[in-house]
C-alpha cells in the first residue's frame, strides 16, 4: 500500500535564487536522478537496488555537507529546496512500495535463503534515505503535521528493520521518529488523535525491539510512558497496549528470573489495569478487552502461585468466578476453567485457610469425571497442611470412594503421620486406624501382611514420638491402635509382647499403676524372660544408689537405666536423670541391642542440661557427638528411617539453631559459631525439603558472620586455615540462595529477611576475598556480585551500593562495579515508576568508570545508553545536575580529541554532547554556542587528514563548558 496520501500538497516551486557558487541546485538535480532511477527498478533485478541505495547514501551525505556549512552563515535550507527535497522523498518511498508489492506478485510464496533477504536490506536502505532526506530537509511551512510525518518514515522503517532482525538499526530509526513527534525535530509536539496514536505505535515497536536485544528495562519503561497516550481513546489502544504488557509477561513467566529483569507480576498487572481501564471507559463494547482481562487473571494467578504470594492467587480466581457467573447470568458465559478449582485449593492451603482448602477439595471429590489417583494426590497435598478436625471428614470420604483397598488406606494414614507432629493431628491418625472400616480393609483376604506390617510400624513409630515426648495418653492410644494390625499367631508373639511392655511404660508415667502391672504380666504370660520387676519400683530416695549398682548386676539388662530416668525425671530429679543417661550412653556399641536409640538419649541429655544456666560448653559436647555419630553410622542409622528420624534430625537442627542465636545474643561468638556450623550439618542432611536447605544457607552465613566477629572481638587476625574454612562455608551457602525464595512461609516480612541473607552472603564472601594472597581476589569479587545480581531477593539499591563500594576505597574493583551498575541501571529502568535520580548517579559513575578503561568506546557506549534513556522523557524528568554533567562531559571529551587531532571522534562527542543538550532542561543558554561551535567545526574539518587551507584541527581552540 502506498502512503501518497501522506505526501503535501506540493505546487511548483518558487524560482531559485541565484547566489553565485551556491552547490545546492546540483544536489538536488542529482538527488531527482536517483529518484528517477529508484522508479525505474525492478524486482527481477536485485542489485540494482544495491547500487542505488549506495548512491543515495552518498547523496544524501553530500546534501548534508552542503547544508551545515551554509547554516553557518544563513538560512538551513530555503523554503522551495525543503518542499522540493520532501517530493522526492514521498516519490522514493512510493517507489519502495511499487517495487515491494512487485516482489510479493511475482514470488507469491516468498522466498527463502540469502537471496531475499539481500533484497529486503537493499529496499530498507532506500526507504532509510527516504526518510533521512525528510529529516535533513526539516517541516517546510505549510506542510501540515510535518514532524508526524517524518516520524511515520522511520517507524515503518524501523519495523523493516526490525523484521530483518537489524535491531540497532530499527532502534536507531525508533528513537528518530520519538524525538520528532515528542518536539526535538524542531515540528513541535504533536497532540491530535491521529499524532498520539502514532506516538503509541512507536513507543510499542520500539520496546519491542529493546526487548528483543535484551535491554528488558528500556522496554518496560517505553511501555509505562505510553499509558499516558491512551486516555480517552478507543479501546483498540487500551488492547493493544495490554496485549504488549501480557505478552512480556508470559515471556518472563517462561523462563528463569535474572538480576534486574522486570517482574511477571507487575507486567500483568499493567496489563490487567489496562483492560479494566478500557472497559470502564465503553463498558458496552468490551467482549474483546472481557477475554484479555480473563488470559491476564489466569496468567497473574500461576505467576503469584509460582511466587506463593497465595492471597494474590485468590484474588485472581475471585475475579474469574465472579466474571463466569455475570457471563452466565447474560447467557454467554463458559464453564470454569478446570485449573481454577486446584490453583483455588493450593493457594488457600498456602494462606493457612484450611477450610476454605477443604471446600475446594471436596468439591473435586464429589466429581465423578476426577480420577481416583487425582482425588488421591489433591488430598495428600491437603493433608500435607490441613488441621485435623477438617481433615478428618475428608479422609473418610476418600476412604469410602478408594477401590484400592489398603494399600490407598495406608497411603492417606501415611500422608496425615507425616505431616508433622501434633496432638490433632496423632489423634486423627489413631482414630482413622481404629475405624472399623479400614480395619476390616487390612483383615480382608485382598490385604497383604507387607500392608499390615507396614500399617503396625507407622503406628507404632507415631506412638514412640509422642512417648519421647511426653505425651504418654496420645502415645498409649496409638501403641494400642498399632497392636489392631498384628496377627495373633505363634509368629508374631514377642512384637505382641512389645506392645504390652511399651503400654505398660505408659501407664507407669502416667502413675496408672494397675493398668500398667496388667500390661506387664500379659508382657510376662507371652515371654516369661522379660524380666519386668524393676518397672514396679515407686522408691525415690534410692534411686541413685540403685542405678549406680544396676550396671554390675548379673541380669543387668540397659533397659534399667532408660526407666530410672524416666522416673528421675517424673519426680524432677533432673541430677539424677543426667547421670543415668550419661551412663547409659557409654553401653552403646556397634550391634548391641539397647532398649533406647542412641540419639534419643542425646536428645533427652542436652534437653536436660538446658535447664540450668551456662551449660552451652557441655551442650555444645554432645551436640558434637551426635554430629559425628550422623557422620559415622549414617543419618538413617542414627536418627532413624521415616517420620521418626525426620523428626529427630529437625530437633538437633532447631536446637542448634536456637542456641546459636542465643549465644551469639550473649556474646559468646565462638559457641555461636560452632553452633550454627553444626546446625548447617544436621539441617543439611536432609537434601530434598526445601524449607531445610533455606536454614543450611542461614545456618551458613550466620557462623562466617560470628566467626568473622570473633576477630574484631579478639582484635586478632583470623588464620589462614579459618579464612578457607569461612571462605568454603560461604561458597556452599552461595549454592543454596536460591532455596531462600522457594522456602514456604507465612511470616510477612520473609522477603526482607530472604534479602538481607542474599546481601550478607554477598558483603561477606567480599569481605573474605581479598584475605587470600594467592587468588585474584577481583575475579572472584565479580563473581560473587554477578551471583546476588541473578537471585530474586537482589534489589536495584543492592546493586548501587555494591557498585559504589566496589568503585571506591583502597583497593577498587573496576570490573565489578561495571557490572554492578549496568545490573543496577536494568533494575531501576524496568520499574513501573524509575527513579531517575538513581538511574543519574549509576550512569554518571559507570562514564567515571569507562574513562579509565581501554578507550573511548566504552564510555561513548554509556552516555549512547544515557541519551536513549532520556529521549521522550518530560522536561525535568530526568534529574537536571545528573543531566548536566552528561552533557558537559560529553561535550568538554571533544576537546581533548581536538587536541589529539582525532576528527571523527571529535566529531561523535560534540554530536553526542549536543544532542544531550538539546533534550535536557537547564542547557538551553549552552545550545546556541555548542551550535555555533559545531558549525564552524564542521567548516574548518573539509577534508579527512584534519587540515584545511593550511590550517591543523586544533589552531582554534574549542570552548570547555563549565
Amino acid at each position: 500500500m502506498k502512503i501518497s496520501e501522506l505526501s503535501p500538497d506540493l505546487r511548483a516551486s518558487p524560482h531559485v535564487d541565484s547566489e553565485a557558487l551556491n552547490p545546492l541546485p546540483l544536489l538536488l538535480g542529482e538527488l531527482e536522478t536517483l529518484v528517477a532511477d529508484a522508479e525505474s527498478l525492478s524486482s527481477s533485478d536485485p542489485s540494482s537496488a544495491e547500487a542505488l541505495a549506495a548512491a543515495l547514501r552518498r547523496s544524501l551525505a553530500r546534501l548534508s555537507s552542503s547544508s551545515s556549512s551554509s547554516s553557518s552563515s544563513a538560512a538551513p535550507l530555503p523554503e522551495h529546496a525543503k518542499l522540493q527535497i520532501w517530493k522526492l522523498s514521498f516519490r522514493l518511498w512510493n517507489a519502495c512500495v511499487d517495487l515491494s508489492n512487485s516482489s510479493a506478485v511475482r514470488r507469491p510464496g516468498g522466498v527463502s535463503g540469502g537471496e531475499d533477504r539481500r533484497s529486503r536490506t537493499d529496499q530498507a536502505q532506500v526507504r532509510q534515505a527516504a526518510a533521512e532526506l525528510l529529516l535533513l530537509a526539516g517541516c517546510p511551512s505549510g506542510v501540515p503535521s510535518a514532524a508526524a510525518k517524518a516520524a511515520s518514515f522511520f517507524h515503518r522503517t524501523g519495523l523493516i528493520w526490525h523484521e530483518l532482525g537489524r535491531l540497532d538499526l530499527a532502534a536507531a530509526c525508533f528513537e528518530r521518529a520519538t524525538d520528532l513527534v515528542s518536539g526535538g525535530g524542531g515540528g513541535g509536539a504533536v497532540a491530535g488523535e491521529e499524532e498520539r496514536g502514532l506516538v503509541l505505535e512507536i513507543n510499542l515497536a520500539r520496546a519491542r525491539t529493546a526487548w528483543e536485544a535484551s535491554d528488558r528495562g528500556l522496554a518496560v519503561a517505553l511501555l509505562n510512558r505510553s499509558k499516558s497516550l491512551i486516555h480517552g481513546s478507543s479501546l483498540t489502544w487500551f488492547k493493544t497496549l495490554a496485549e504488549e504488557y501480557l505478552r512480556f509477561g508470559r515471556h518472563e513467566l517462561s523462563k528463569k528470573p535474572s538480576g534486574g529483569a522486570p517482574d511477571a507480576s507487575d507486567l500483568f498487572s499493567e496489563a490487567l489495569d489496562l483492560c479494566e481501564k478500557g472497559i470502564a471507559a465503553a463498558p458496552s463494547e468490551t467482549l474483546d478487552l472481557e477475554g484479555l482481562k480473563e488470559r491476564c487473571l489466569r496468567f497473574m494467578a500461576a505467576e503469584r502461585l509460582q511466587a506463593e504470594d497465595y492471597e494474590g492467587v485468590l484474588r485472581c480466581v475471585r475475579v474469574l468466578r465472579a466474571a463466569a457467573g455475570k457471563g452466565k447470568g447474560k447467557g454467554k458465559g463458559k464453564g470454569e476453567h478446570p485449573s481454577v478449582g486446584y490453583v483455588a485449593m493450593r493457594a488457600w492451603l498456602g494462606a493457612g485457610r484450611v477450610g476454605e482448602a477443604e471446600r475446594e477439595l471436596k468439591g473435586l471429590v464429589a466429581n465423578e469425571e476426577a480420577p481416583e489417583g487425582v482425588c488421591v494426590s489433591a488430598a495428600e497435598a491437603y493433608l500435607a497442611t490441613a488441621g485435623p478436625e477438617a481433615a478428618r471428614g475428608v479422609l473418610v470420604a476418600l476412604a469410602g470412594r478408594c477401590s484400592a483397598g489398603a494399600g490407598a488406606a495406608l497411603r492417606i494414614v501415611k500422608r496425615v503421620a507425616e505431616g508433622g507432629g501434633g496432638l490433632g493431628r496423632a489423634r486423627v491418625v489413631a482414630e482413622l486406624s481404629s475405624d472399623e472400616r479400614v480395619v476390616a480393609l487390612f483383615d480382608s483376604a485382598a490385604a497383604t501382611s507387607k500392608e499390615r506390617g507396614a500399617m503396625h510400624a507407622l503406628l507404632w513409630n507415631c506412638g514412640a514420638e509422642h512417648f519421647r515426648s511426653k505425651d504418654y495418653e496420645m502415645s498409649a492410644e496409638l501403641f494400642e491402635s498399632s497392636m489392631l494390625y498384628v496377627p495373633r499367631d505363634e509368629e508374631n508373639r514377642s512384637r505382641r509382647s512389645n506392645c504390652f511392655r511399651v503400654l505398660c511404660l505408659c501407664h507407669l508415667a502416667l502413675s496408672h499403676l494397675d493398668r500398667a502391672r496388667e500390661f506387664i504380666d500379659e508382657a510376662n504370660k507371652l515371654e516369661p524372660n522379660i524380666k519386668c520387676a524393676f518397672l514396679k519400683r515407686k522408691e525415690e530416695k534410692e534411686a541413685i544408689n540403685q542405678m549406680q549398682s544396676m550396671v554390675s548386676c548379673v541380669d543387668f539388662n540397659p533397659e534399667f537405666l532408660t526407666l530410672s530416668a524416666h522416673e528421675a525425671i517424673a519426680s524432677h530429679c533432673i541430677p539424677v536423670a543426667v547421670a543415668s543417661l550419661s551412663v547409659l550412653l557409654n553401653l552403646y556399641s556397634p550391634g548391641k541391642p539397647m532398649p533406647m536409640p542412641e540419639v534419643a538419649v542425646l536428645r533427652n541429655l542436652i534437653t536436660l542440661l538446658q535447664r540450668n544456666p551456662e551449660t552451652e560448653l557441655e551442650v555444645l559436647k554432645y551436640s558434637r557427638r551426635a554430629s559425628a555419630r550422623m557422620a559415622e553410622l549414617g543419618p538413617e542409622s542414627f536418627f532413624g528411617k521415616g517420620a521418626v528420624g525426620n523428626r529427630e534430625l529437625s530437633w538437633f537442627a532447631g536446637n542448634s539453631w536456637n542456641m546459636g542465636l542465643r549465644t551469639g545474643k550473649e556474646k559468646k561468638l565462638e559457641c555461636c559459631s560452632e553452633f550454627l556450623e553444626l546446625a548447617a550439618e544436621f539441617y543439611n542432611t536432609t537434601t530434598d525439603d526445601n524449607g531445610n536447605q533455606s536454614m543450611v544457607c542461614k545456618s551458613l552465613i550466620l557462623s562466617v558472620g560470628a566467626t568473622l566477629n570473633v576477630e574484631e572481638q579478639k582484635n586478632a587476625p583470623l588464620l589462614e586455615q579459618d579464612v578457607k574454612k569461612a571462605i568454603d562455608m560461604l561458597t556452599r551457602a552461595g549454592k543454596l540462595l536460591p532455596s531462600l525464595s522457594s522456602s514456604p512461609s507465612h511470616i510477612g516480612d520473609q522477603s526482607a529477611e530472604n534479602s538481607a541473607f542474599s546481601f550478607l552472603h554477598t558483603y561477606y564472601s567480599y569481605q573474605l576475598c581479598s584475605r587470600i594472597d594467592h587468588v585474584d581476589s577481583h575475579t572472584q569479587q565479580l563473581q560473587l556480585i554477578k551471583t546476588f545480581a541473578a537471585t530474586k531477593p537482589c534489589l536495584p539499591r543492592h546493586l548501587l551500593q555494591l557498585g559504589l563500594a566496589a568503585s571506591q576505597g583502597a583497593r577498587p574493583n573496576p570490573e565489578a562495579a561495571e557490572f554492578s551498575l549496568n545490573a543496577a541501571l536494568s533494575a531501576f529502568l524496568a520499574s513501573p515508576s524509575p527513579e531517575y535520580q538513581s538511574i543519574g548517579i549509576a550512569l554518571r559513575k559507570l562514564a567515571c568508570l569507562a574513562g579509565y578503561g581501554d578507550g573511548n568506546d566504552r564510555a561513548y557506549d554509556v552516555y549512547r545508553q544515557a541519551y536513549q534513556i532520556i529521549v521522550g522523557l518530560k522536561d525535568g524528568e530526568y534529574p537536571i545536575e545528573e543531566g548536566k554533567w552528561l552533557a558537559m562531559t560529553a561535550w568538554n571529551k571533544a576537546g581533548f580529541a581536538v587536541r589529539l587531532r582525532q576528527v571523527n571522534v571529535a566529531r561523535k562527542w560534540m554530536k553526542m554532547g549536543l544532542d544531550l543538550a538539546r533534550h535536557l532542561k537547564g542547557m538551553e543558554q549552552y545550545i546556541a554556542g555548542m551550535e555555533e561551535c559545531f558549525a564552524s567545526f564542521e567548516k574548518q574539518c573539509g577534508n579527512e587528514d584534519g587540515k584545511v587551507e593550511g590550517t591543523e584541527i586544533g589552531s582554534k581552540s574549542q570552548p570547555v563548558l563549565v
